[in-house]
């Protein structure tokens, strides 16, 4: 970009092609000269800080705790810049509060496990029926075993009432 800028400089001036590309101008100058910015200094020292205290600690302070230690070792820094920056440079502790990271990703070209239903109920019981007690009220309900199977095999009905209008009317 500044090469951009030094090119058509004398044509357009540095300020006109500035406001186009959407720049500061002052940024343009302070990349012109070579120099870096306070707060791109400040963060490297910090950042050198920040490893050593966390090489320190076991690598198990995360960017919380890390702020702290950094304030009881003297260095006036705000939370959310050290949070910044341990992001920045994939530092992290060894807990997210108190639950640990996960470590282990589940393979994607793993097969897929069987439904227990599948499993465990008989072809030839698909489409009889059978009687399942109700917890609290102490009536059963008929259903048919169809009704729990579904194409994916992981849904339940609710209830099987649209099957036992059709029986009723039917007359059963």
């Amino acid at each position: 970009m500044n090469r951009y800028i030094d090119e058509h400089r004398g044509r357009f001036g540095v300020e006109p092609i500035c406001s186009t590309l959407d720049v500061s101008a002052s940024a343009y100058y302070q990349r012109a000269t070579g120099q870096r910015s306070e707060r791109v200094m400040q963060d490297e020292r910090l950042l050198e800080v920040i490893k050593t205290t966390h090489a320190a600690n076991y690598c198990a302070y995360g960017y919380r705790k890390m702020w702290k230690a950094l304030g009881r070792a003297g260095h006036d820094v705000g939370r959310d810049r050290v949070k910044r920056l341990m992001r920045q440079h994939a530092i992290q502790g060894a807990k997210r509060r108190g639950r640990p990271w996960r470590t282990t990703t589940p393979d994607p070209s793993a097969a897929p496990r069987q439904s227990r239903l599948q499993r465990h109920a008989p072809r030839r019981a698909v489409g009889r029926r059978f009687h399942v007690p109700a917890l609290l009220a102490g009536w059963t309900m008929p259903f048919r075993l169809g009704v729990l199977r579904t194409h994916a095999g992981h849904s339940f009905s609710g209830c099987g009432q649209s099957w036992l209008a059709a029986d009723r009317e039917r007359g059963a």
